[in-house]
């Protein structure tokens, strides 16, 4: 709790001083536990700093924490997610080529692709009762 009360500096002192300790004193475990709460009050207490920067700061290596680890799968699971809607677009998109048979301008395309997954699902289900392009387009012109 030291660390997030103190300047810049002495949290600097205060972090090196705790990770020496804790990697003679503690147990490997607990000495992990330690290990990342550091570095994650490091991170935040010096938020204009890269990440390379904080861990020659420390001496560590941040890819080696808890927090790291965090953050790389929340980047995976917001890719995936990211995949998941443009599959959805493209998909859309297909069906509203086939159902009116006909090429989709860049406009309508663009307006298709940057709907959020939810929005794509109620838009694949409403086509099914459209009649005319211009449903479409008024469908697209209310969300």
């Amino acid at each position: 709790m030291v660390l997030t009360t103190v300047t810049e500096q002495q949290a600097l002192q205060e972090a090196r001083y705790l990770l020496e300790r804790s990697s003679v004193e503690q147990s490997e475990t607990a000495s992990r536990t330690i290990i990342e709460m550091i570095t994650t009050i490091m991170v935040y207490k010096f938020e204009q700093l890269s990440q390379r920067d904080v861990e020659q700061m420390l001496g560590i290596t941040l890819q080696q924490t808890r927090v790291y680890r965090e953050i790389k799968e929340e980047g995976r699971l917001e890719g995936r997610l990211e995949g998941r809607q443009e599959e959805a677009a493209n998909l859309v998109i297909r069906l509203l080529t086939k159902r009116f048979r006909q090429e989709f301008s860049e406009e309508i395309r663009f307006s298709v692709s940057s709907l959020s997954l939810p929005v794509l699902e109620d838009l694949s289900e409403a086509l099914l009762d459209f009649t005319s392009v211009a449903d479409l387009q008024a469908w697209l012109e209310a969300r």
